[in-house]
């Protein structure tokens, strides 16, 4: 089983700022694979599908991005998951708009989400998939850019990164982490 995992915020004042990319590129990726509706389970929104002969369940931590590790954990556990079969999305300001990184490992540079999943799983040995939201502007503090809109002028490049982004979990499901950095990054 694969275990992916899109970080952000639940809730309406969220929607469609750059901390829930995570979420966006989860709910098309699901839409895209033909996935029935989210359920509630290990305190987030959850979606099972086949791709090929691989199962994967999809999840959205709804415990806010600060405390997305716990959900994580719940579910990482209860399936007795190794954690090369995770891969987590999140928003990276350090990143340009709409550029991927795909990363075996690592720390979180400074992602709560991140952090805090590495602290509940006790490991940073899991993949990753940075999606750039940045540049963080000067003058801005990180959270308010984060929880902020993308621009009109950004929109159209976060469709694109949203597609590639799916297209970039397939290669990872059914290639892996290596063939997915080549193609991707």
């Amino acid at each position: 089983m694969k275990l992916i995992v899109g970080l952000g915020n639940p809730g309406k004042p969220y929607e469609n700022t750059r901390h829930n990319v995570g979420f966006q590129i989860i709910r098309e990726f699901a839409r895209r694979h033909d996935a029935g509706p989210p359920q509630a389970k290990f305190e987030s929104e959850t979606v099972r599908l086949t791709l090929g002969d691989q199962q994967v369940m999809l999840l959205c931590p709804l415990t806010y991005m600060n405390l997305s590790g716990r959900s994580i954990r719940l579910a990482a556990n209860f399936y007795k998951l190794p954690l090369g079969e995770l891969l987590v999305i999140c928003d990276d300001f350090n990143l340009p708009v709409g550029k991927l990184r795909f990363r075996t490992r690592g720390s979180s540079g400074g992602q709560h989400g991140l952090q805090n999943t590495i602290e509940q799983l006790g490991s940073e040995e899991f993949c990753r998939l940075r999606i750039g939201v940045g540049p963080l502007p000067e003058r801005c503090s990180a959270a308010d850019f984060v929880l902020g809109k993308f621009t009109a002028a950004q929109r159209e490049t976060v469709a694109e990164v949203v597609d590639r982004a799916c297209k970039a979990i397939d290669c990872w499901c059914t290639d892996g982490i290596d063939q997915s950095m080549n193609n991707f990054n």
